[in-house]
């Protein structure tokens, strides 16, 4: 059956193409296995919500009729602004039209938000770009720059909002998470709901608002289904945007504009995807009332004991290969989420991110806490992230707990920092190309170009670091895992699983090491400001991996294994809880970049310097292009080719650093999937040129 919807269509339909229904919301309450929905352009505000899923090979399928013409948006528009005073305008709306969820009286806020100012989950879009949000009138009035945002003019559009009745100014102005504050929002809010509208107030910068497109939040998602398990829907072509959605800490039900939540095989593609309070596309995690917001609400808990509950409790609620994950993104445009990108907590296993473009993500720095990134998953099992550009987020990618088996490659991520100069905000977190945290590996990074200021950090082991061009530094080496709470060491240990599997194998604690960095290049291509720092910090500014001095080499390590005798278990345990080994070859260093000493066989160009320039082309939509001069630096320089037999096994799970299918992965493809051949170069290509277009 194909159901036709056409918002624009003079009457009420029965879903025909002759008589198209107005709206998706109809057409999903009736689409089943093998269904499509065919959607005409025009602005569906509504919140689409899947009645039935589909089966593998008959998925159920919404597409837009034209690419992005159809537009699901959470917005609605808000008229008859009057002036209020200088600058700001004033308009107020019923609240009725907000149902059960007003994002005017509801917050961002929950586990791991550091941000010490709460903020609405609502926002206010003058001509496509979401405005600030003032703490207070008078910060309404004066229109400044937040000297925290990376755009600083667009920071000077603010808004503001009361419920009517409600006292000037009054707005809980921190969040501290103890009963007190919990209490007082509580009973705010319900002070606030009595309300009969939400009165904004807009400094529109000198614009009048009545002659500009202005619209508020309304909805908390775009397109989600409310039940679990509804498997294998596909969304095509459409812009999704404008969305009150909340924050999305891993032990929550995290919701973003557009999800599957608890299931399994959705395709998402060709979408635009913008302009989200928290995330953009969010790959989910079960819903647990018990478990949800553990710490926000009760306390008494360690956050990373929540966490572990969290894994096992997912055991119960189905996580399975066979029943969750396995989802699809591809070819989507996601930005400008203050958030995240694409969140996930466990229900982003087996799943594939590719040919995605993601940037602008956390940019306003009104949120902040730990959750934010262009990608961030939990669980990142089995997970394939390639081939995606993503710039200008305050993290690149982030995979916390369990990225066993996940690969990233043939990524481009450059810009993944702060504006030179820019205040760091209260909250926020440090910023990097790639994080992979507390993981036990195996996790792949290879043939991407990692080019911001820090581009590798792994307060992790088990990570094989293969054919990248790497112009930032590692960080939170050995580091950024323990604590030491009432004078003893606290170990955070974190699961690792069955072999491409979600069952839990066991738990340790990051031992550090275990590491492979293989064929790499490496540029000191950003001045280095603070030498006093060391790998061990967030911000370690010098390339290289000198960082990795402290691990012993395979032999070292296992001499300490080899006894003659019957080995004592007490004696071993020196070296049970020991660093573990890392391995090194083949890589290339310019401009200074530092050399572990344990590394052989290496290329070193001590005389002249690389020059890597890179060029975004914003007229040929934003073609990326890398300038240098490393074929000549190279000259003949070659290396040898990588592949699962030789990096081994990752030590806590035992597993290789292999496909999510169990075959081998053979290094022989480059950036752009060309073949290496027997003439094998350091670093992400299979031939270098003066000027390299790294974008269609």
């Amino acid at each position: 059956m194909i159901y036709y919807v056409n918002v624009n269509a003079k009457f009420e339909g029965n879903g025909s193409q002759a008589s198209p229904f107005k709206s998706i919301n109809q057409a999903a309450s009736l689409a089943k296995a093998g269904d499509q929905v065919i959607v005409a352009p025009g602005i569906y505000r509504e919140k689409v919500i899947p009645r039935s899923g589909g089966s593998e090979d008959k998925p159920v399928i919404y597409k837009s009729e034209k690419p992005l013409a159809a537009v699901i948006t959470g917005s609605e528009i808000l008229k008859d602004w009057k002036k209020f005073k200088g600058d700001v305008w004033t308009a107020k709306v019923d609240n009725s039209i907000f149902g059960g969820y007003n994002p005017y009286t509801s917050y961002v806020c929950g586990d791991w938000y550091f941000a010490p100012t709460v903020r609405h989950t609502g926002c206010v879009v003058l001509n496509g770009r979401m405005m600030y949000e003032a703490s207070s009138m008078d910060e309404c009035l004066e229109g400044k720059a937040d000297p925290c945002a990376w755009n600083l003019k667009e920071s000077e559009y603010k808004w503001f909002c009361q419920q009517e009745g409600e006292c000037e100014g009054l707005m809980p102005q921190t969040l501290l998470h103890n009963k007190n504050s919990e209490y007082f929002v509580n009973a705010q809010a319900k002070k606030i709901e009595s309300g009969k509208y939400t009165v904004f107030y807009c400094n529109f910068k000198g614009l009048d608002p009545n002659k500009e497109e202005v619209e508020i939040f309304v909805r908390r998602n775009c397109f989600m289904p409310e039940e679990n398990g509804l498997n294998y829907i596909t969304v095509s072509g459409f812009k999704i945007c404008n969305g009150a959605t909340t924050w999305a800490p891993p032990a929550s039900y995290q919701d973003g504009l557009i999800g599957p939540h608890w299931s399994k095989g959705w395709i998402m593609e060709d979408l635009e995807v913008f302009n989200s309070r928290c995330c953009g596309i969010s790959l989910g995690k079960y819903r647990d009332d018990e478990n949800d917001m553990y710490f926000y609400t009760k306390h008494v808990k360690s956050p990373t004991q929540m966490e572990r509950d969290a894994v096992c409790r997912g055991q119960y609620h189905g996580w399975t290969k066979e029943n969750i994950g396995s989802h699809t993104i591809r070819r989507c445009h996601v930005h400008h989420c203050e958030q995240t990108g694409i969140v996930g907590r466990m229900g982003a296993v087996f799943s594939t991110i590719e040919d995605c473009h993601i940037h602008h993500i956390c940019n306003s720095q009104q949120l902040g806490g730990a959750e934010t990134a262009g990608i961030k998953l939990h669980a990142a099992i089995d997970v394939l992230i390639q081939r995606n550009k993503i710039h200008d987020c305050i993290m690149g990618i982030w995979l916390d707990w369990e990225a066993q088996g996940a690969r990233v490659t043939q990524n481009l991520l450059y810009n993944n920092q702060r504006p030179e100069g820019r205040e760091a905000a209260k909250g926020a977190m440090f910023s990097t190309d790639v994080f992979v945290e507390v993981g036990h590996g195996p996790t792949t990074i290879d043939n991407n170009l990692l080019l911001s200021k820090v581009s590798v950090t792994i307060p992790s082991q088990g990570i094989a670091i293969i054919h990248n061009l790497i112009t930032g530094s590692f960080s939170l080496i050995n580091s950024g895992v323990d604590s030491i709470v009432n004078g003893q060491r606290e170990p955070r240990y974190t699961p690792y699983h069955i072999r491409h599997r979600t069952e839990v194998a066991g738990f340790m604690t990051i031992l550090h090491g275990d590491d492979r960095i293989y064929n790499n290049i490496f540029v000191q291509n950003f001045p280095v400001t603070h030498k006093e720092k060391t790998a061990a910090d967030a911000d370690y500014e010098e390339c290289g991996t000198a960082a990795f001095d402290i691990f012993p080499t395979y032999e070292d390590w296992i001499s300490n294994f080899m006894m003659d005798k019957e080995p004592d278990m007490g004696a071993l345990g020196t070296y049970h809880f020991g660093h573990l080994p890392v391995w090194l070859s083949g890589n290339a260093y310019f401009n200074g970049a530092n050399i572990c000493k344990h590394e052989k066989e290496k290329f070193v160009e001590e005389k002249n310097s690389a020059k890597l320039e890179l060029v975004n082309n914003q007229e040929k939509d934003d073609k990326v292009s890398l300038k240098n001069n490393l074929k000549a630096l190279l000259g003949d320089y070659t290396t040898r080719v990588i592949s699962t037999q030789l990096l081994g096994l990752a030590f806590e799970p035992e597993e290789r650093f292999e496909n999510r299918d169990g075959s081998d992965i053979i290094f022989n493809k480059d950036f752009f999937g060309r073949h290496r051949g027997s003439k094998v170069l350091p670093g992400p290509f299979t031939e270098l040129e003066d000027l390299i277009e790294l974008t269609d």
